[in-house]
Formats: structure tokens, sequence, C-alpha cells
């Protein structure tokens, strides 16, 4: 019996009188052994008591009962889901279970599903998402494959294969702009079932429509719903009958219909993008020292900007932090909006040395505890700070930093303020480190170089550019930080990196230099802990991409060697980083931060 796990396949239903092609549909879609979780969808208007839909609820029931019983494949726990917007109940399930593939049945581009829009769904989805509307789609008809360059294709053939039984496919690819028209030979030689392959150049609506007739089914790429206005999508749905089917792969394949030459190895097209990236994505915190002129992007730009604290007994330094960023950046020039402490149960004067100071103070511990819990560690306090801040941008600053100036934040946030694509800025610094009575100009960030850079480069090379990953320095805008996950200890620098790039890409990361950073360095026995958190990160985020699972059968206790003058012994320390997932899945979260208008105006990334 094979020990790798079953694909996982999320079916969720608006319609109950015709659950079994759907069943059978999503089988097609998987490659390997897989198992289906049904949910149906009762949604209740707004304004009407949810109790409407028991009635519903009674009979989806039946239905998903009977389903689980008469097919191996559909698992135990198919369930109906009664809410007056069930796709976000669905998004929490999505955030929290790691699932492979999401299947709606979809009511198309005009309206919502569940109480969701197509590129709400699009954005918040972590899986692979396909999205059918108008079902009647048969097994003998030919369909069409629409995609403008490689990011969605295995998914997308796959789709189109489920869709179109054994009849062939036409894959077509148009563009708006003159071009030389792309090869599509090697990619329809790889796929047996693509008997046709044509390039187009113009109107990408009326060339699709043009192409329609003989076709049963159309399959297009996600990113044919991310123009402005009314859409490709939109425009083709409202002039077809046809079956549409969009398809967005949760992680872009690199491939694209312009392949590189084949003398450029793979390997060289990468350096040479982390090598431009480096250039243009590094910058200077003395570029944004111009507080008047950031404060007068800010205002033009209408956003507003919180600093989060997070603290455990930094009694000894966290005053001299509270009044330099407050002095500066809020007093002198208004540019920040507020300052946090998130606090994580200190036993020390820390709470009352920054009440002192007059700013808020939270104890992490006790944010959203009834509805989430809690947990120890400095990214617990982070995830849930995203909850107390106010701000449209959010910039973390450590506070134990004994030489703290303005420019760790204006270095942080000139970048985002000056470059609208920009979603998170990592700061860097040389980190003297004290050794006897000299300070070492280039000492520090031992677990970066010994741990954290060589598995960035050998896992995730387009973040090898980042100069110090772990660093306690960062800001980003809350619209991406809230989509992602959170670890809850010392890996949650580097679970940010690696979620931000998958979601948004390496050009919405951006790096600035701070100059020096002098703080209190932890012992090597603290390195090997958090080296110890950090490798589990990287091998949670290699079992999602590669299906495997290591860490449940791995130790999660480390034996730490003690070695004092009366004592010789091995200490044993549970290190284990619990993920908590995006901050947007938590209703309290959503209720606080977004109304419904402003989800629904939410861009597909």
């Amino acid at each position: 019996m094979s020990d790798t796990p079953p694909y996982r396949i999320l079916l969720a239903l608006t319609d109950n009188t015709v659950p079994d092609p759907w069943v059978a549909f999503a089988g097609r879609l998987a490659s390997q052994p897989y198992e289906i979780h049904l949910r149906g969808m009762v949604e209740v208007p707004e304004g009407t008591s949810l109790s409407e839909g028991v009635l519903q609820a009674r009979q989806w029931r039946d239905v998903l009962h009977r389903l689980a019983t008469e097919l191996e494949v559909v698992h135990d726990t198919a369930s109906v889901i009664v809410d007056h917007q069930p796709m976000t109940r669905l998004m929490e399930e999505l955030n929290t279970s790691p699932y492979d593939l999401f299947l709606l049945q979809w009511k198309g581009p005009n309206d919502r599903t569940g109480g969701l829009t197509t590129n709400d769904i699009l954005m918040f989805t972590p899986s692979d998402v396909v999205l059918v509307c108008r079902d009647q789609w048969g097994d003998d008809g030919q369909a069409l494959l629409s995609l403008r360059g490689g990011p969605n294709l295995t998914l997308g053939v796959q789709a189109a294969k489920a869709l179109s039984g054994d009849a062939p496919i036409t894959l077509f690819n148009v563009s708006s702009t003159s071009r030389t028209a792309p090869d599509l030979t090697t990619l329809s030689r790889s796929e047996a079932r693509i008997h046709r392959a044509i390039s187009a150049v113009g109107d990408i609506t009326s060339s699709i429509l043009r192409e329609l007739p003989g076709h049963t089914a159309l399959v297009m790429g996600a990113s044919f719903a991310q123009a402005e206005g009314k859409t490709v999508l939109q425009k083709v749905y409202d002039q077809s009958n046809l079956p549409i089917v969009v398809v967005r792969a949760r992680q872009p394949e690199p491939l694209e219909f312009h392949p590189p030459k084949p003398m450029h190895r793979a390997e060289d097209v990468l350096s040479t993008r982390v090598d431009r990236w480096f250039a243009e994505n590094t910058y200077d915190s003395q570029e944004f020292a111009d507080l008047r002129a950031l404060l007068a992007l800010k205002e033009r730009q209408r956003v507003s900007i919180s600093i989060g604290l997070p603290a455990l007994n930094e009694e000894e330094t966290v005053g001299g932090v509270i009044e330099t960023l407050k002095t500066r950046l809020m007093e002198e020039i208004p540019l920040v909006d507020e300052i946090v402490l998130i606090d994580s149960n200190s036993t020390d004067n820390t709470v009352a040395i920054a009440e002192s100071c007059g700013i808020p103070v939270y104890k992490h511990p006790e944010i959203l505890h009834d509805e989430v819990g809690s947990y120890r560690g400095k990214g617990e306090a982070l995830w849930k700070s995203l909850h107390v801040l106010k701000g449209d941008i959010i910039a973390w600053v450590d506070t134990d930093i004994t030489n703290i100036h303005p420019r760790f934040i204006y270095g942080l946030l000139g970048p985002l303020l000056k470059y609208p694509h920009l979603q998170y800025v990592k700061g860097f610094y040389q980190r003297p480190i004290k050794v006897g009575d000299k300070m070492q100009a280039y000492g520090g960030g031992r677990v970066t170089e010994l741990v954290a850079r060589p598995f960035f480069n050998l896992f995730y090379p387009e973040l090898s550019g980042i100069v110090q990953p772990l660093s306690g320095e960062y800001a980003g805008r809350r619209a991406a930080l809230e989509k992602v996950p959170f670890f809850s200890g010392y890996g949650v620098e580097t679970g940010l990196l690696i979620d931000l790039l998958e979601r948004f890409g390496l050009d919405a990361i951006a790096q600035s230099d701070l100059e020096i950073r002098v703080h209190h360095n932890q012992p090597l026995v603290g390195l090997s802990k958090m080296a110890f958190a950090v490798i589990q990160v990287f091998i949670a985020r290699l079992e999602n991409r590669y299906g495997m699972q290591l860490l449940e059968k791995a130790n999660r206790s480390m034996k730490l060697i003690v070695h004092e003058p009366e004592r010789f012994a091995l200490e044993i320390n549970e290190i284990t980083d619990v993920e908590r997932p995006p901050m947007m899945t938590i209703a309290p979260y959503r209720q606080k931060h977004h109304t419904a208008e402003a989800i629904s105006t939410v861009q597909d990334n």
C-alpha cells in the first residue's frame, strides 16, 4: 500500500439536484488516488434568520449521506453549511486544512457565489481552484483551452480533459498586443489530447468567441479575470451559453509560452532574475530620510500607518525605543498614526514603562483568546497584533534595540509608500556582536548564515538575495499580511517570506538597509533552539509543495547539552511552531477590519 497521501478535493455545491456528475468530474480532475470532501451550501439572505435554512439543510444532508454511502471516494465528513455567506466558512476550512484542489459549482463572474465575488474566491483560496458554471457538459465534446501564458497550464489541461472525455482539446493563445506569435508546438506535443494549437493577436474577447463554435466547453486561466472594468471573462460569459471553467493554480508554473532559448539553463535564468531583483528591490534607509516627503505620499494615498512593538522583558530598552519613535514620527512629523506594545506576559517593568510613555499596551495571550486561544512565541504576538493594530500599513520593530533610530521605521515605510506594487519590506543591517570587551563589526546573524541561507538557496532560491531573512524589523500592507499564515514562534519570519513569495511573487518583496543594529545577542543554546524551529518551517513548506509527510514522523523534542561547573547533562526542550491561519479567516477580525463592500472590491493577486 502506498504511503503517498491521497489527493484531497473539496467539492462545494449550491444545487443538490444533480450532485453525481460533479463527483465524477472531481474524480477526473485527480491524477492520483484521491478523496472528495463534499460541502453543500445553503445561502440565507442577509436580515433573515439562519434557521430559515433548516429544510434545505435537511435535503442536503440526505443527498450527502447517500453519496458518502454509495461512493467510496466521497469522504465521510460530507457536510452542509448554512450561512449568510457560506463561502466565508469554506475559506476558513480551506485555510486550515490541507486540500489540494477546490472545485466549486460557480454562479459565474457576474454574481456572488456563497456571498463572495469571483475575485474574492480566487484570492483567498490557498489551494488549486477550479470554478465551473453552466454544468451541462458532455463526454464527447471538444474543449477550448484558452490561456495567456503558462502559470495555469497543467491545471487547465487537466480541467479540459475532465470536461471533454476522450474528445480532443484545442489550445488557444491570444494577445491584445502585436508581437511575435508564440510557439505552442512543444506544449502541444507534451499532451496527446491537444490536437490543435492556435496563436492569435487581436481583441481577446472577439478572438475567443470566434474560436468557440465547434466546442462544447471553454476553459480559461484566472488571469483573464484580473483586468479593470468589465473583464474578458465577463464579456465572454455574457455572449456565450457554453459551460465555462476558470482555473487558478496555487503555485503558478514558471513555464511560459515564450520559453527561454535552449542555450540558457533554467539555473541561469533564475540567477539572473534574483540578481535583477537584488539590484532593483534593495533600498537604503537614507533614500527615505525626508520625512515630510513621506508624509505627503501618505496623505496623498490616504493610508494609515501602525507600529507594533513585540516585547518580552525588555525594560532596559523599551522606553528608549518608544520615546525615539514617538517623538520623531508622531509628534514632530505625524507620519505614524499609532504605536502599540504587544507584550508576551513580561515579568519585569516592560508594561509599566510602555504605559508611562503613553502608548496602548496589549498582552497577546488575551487578544482573541476566547475565539482562537493562545500560544507562546513572537510569531503569535505578531499574528494577533493584526487584530488590534489599525493601520493599512504595519511595521514591526523589536524592542531590544539599544541604538534605536527613526530610520528603523522610515527605512521600511519608504519603499511601501513610494512603490505601490510592493507588499512587504525586510530590514537588514550590520550586526556588531560583543566578544569580550571588543565589538566585532560583522558578527551576528549566525542562524541566518548556518541554517536559513543554505535552506533558501536549496529550496527557495528566489529568496536567496534576502540579506537577513530572519531580521526582526519588517513592514507590510495589511491587505497582504492578513492573507498569509503566521508561525507562532521562531519560524515566523521564514514562513512569512515563503508564503508572501508564493502568493504575491518576488517582485512584491523588497529589502532596506537600516545601517547598524545593536542589541543583546543570544547565547549559542538559544540560537540552537531557533535553528531547530526554522528548519521545521522549511520542512512544513516542502511538505505542502511536494505532498509528502515528514514532520508527523519526526522528533519535535530537542536535547540540549548543559555543561556547567556543577552540572553536565542533557536537557529536553519541546520546540514546535504552531501554524496560525491567515488572519482574514478569523471572523471577529473580518467584522472589525472589513465591511462586505470592502471585501468585494479586493482585487485578485
